[in-house]
């Protein structure tokens, strides 16, 4: 049975800088979780740490009950039995997918080994590329069998740096998708590096959000997008409106959450609503694709709304505006 992958209070420091600090995070078997930050939060070196690529200079990280990792004593990567994938794939060129995918194998025998990679081959869809050469394979097949390579040993966790971020966007979303789907079969931790918030949420069960070193929040994707804990939190998933309680119309005082100083909302949770008595004045129509983003005007405010094209006002129009308490929440005083 498969068991959590956690750090406990780890902190890693670069000189007097700690590029982790204090961080607890919680692996579960079968489940993605997304590690989401800016350039410099600290993302690739927590990645780091759970690998024992480098020292902890506090606290411990734990496979199950193991302590693979505490000040002064850090087991070697090769011992953990943690899968890794980077951006780069890092495929032995000299070596066919299959044979890529085996290199990991060697303890098995043949037959046991051969099996093995038929079974992840065929898992990630690559079974008519087997007897490809990395230079031979797209961007996408590659990733696939890299993470092929990294599930064929059966290892008690997986972590992937920013795995998806170098593939053609116009091929990743599938990609991703049949990816992560063997990722979850193997029923083990799984840690996902991203600096893209759509990526985590279409893509993780669970989402850690690290800024400057610091976790500040995880939980589901669905809650640390819905509830966030603070300003930072909310806007390292998306656009987030945010204005003093006392500033938004009368009208809507009722419904607002009533804690909280600051009110933010989603523009997803912007409304054009017929029959609100608020009006807004729509003064930026844009195509976001699926979606169109608005500007609204009124009361002394300007919002982002979000709305489906055949919904969408035209520029200059006066509408109704109304809130989704399901996408409004609050923060403490001074955070806008």
């Amino acid at each position: 049975m498969s068991e959590r992958l956690e750090a406990h209070s780890v902190t890693r420091r670069y000189g007097a800088r700690a590029v982790v600090d204090n961080v607890t995070l919680s692996l579960a078997p079968g489940e993605i979780t997304a590690l989401l930050g800016g350039s410099g939060a600290g993302k690739s070196t927590l990645l780091r740490l759970l690998a024992g690529l480098e020292p902890v200079d506090a606290g411990e990280v734990r496979l199950g009950a193991r302590i693979l990792s505490a000040p002064g004593r850090t087991i070697a990567p090769e011992q953990r039995r943690i899968g890794l994938i980077f951006q780069d794939f890092a495929l032995f060129p000299h070596l066919t997918a299959a044979r890529n995918v085996g290199f990991g194998l060697k303890h098995l025998p043949r037959d046991q080994a051969a099996a093995t990679v038929d079974r992840w081959i065929g898992l990630l869809g690559l079974t008519d590329r087997a007897g490809a050469y990395p230079h031979e394979l797209s961007g996408g097949e590659q990733q696939r069998v890299a993470i092929a390579r990294a599930l064929a040993p059966e290892p008690a966790a997986i972590l992937m740096d920013e795995p998806f971020s170098g593939l053609d966007p116009a091929l990743s979303g599938s990609v991703r998708e049949a990816a992560l789907a063997a990722v979850r079969a193997a029923g083990i931790p799984a840690l996902m590096v991203t600096h893209d918030p759509a990526e985590a949420l279409e893509s993780a069960d669970q989402i850690a959000i690290l800024s400057g070193g610091r976790l500040l929040q995880s939980g589901t994707a669905e809650d640390v997008y819905r509830r966030p804990t603070s300003l930072a939190a909310a806007r390292a998933l998306g656009a987030v409106n945010v204005f003093p309680r006392a500033s938004l119309p009368a009208s809507w005082q009722a419904a607002l959450p009533q804690t909280g100083e600051s009110i933010g909302f989603r523009p997803e949770g912007v409304r054009v609503d017929p029959s609100s008595q608020t009006r807004f004045t729509v003064t930026s129509r844009r195509l976001m694709g699926p979606l169109v983003r608005l500007t609204l005007d009124g009361h002394g405010l300007e919002l982002n709304a979000l709305a489906a094209p055949e919904s969408a006002p035209p520029r200059g129009t006066e509408v109704g505006v109304s809130l989704d308490p399901a996408l409004t929440f609050t923060f403490a005083s001074g955070e806008t």
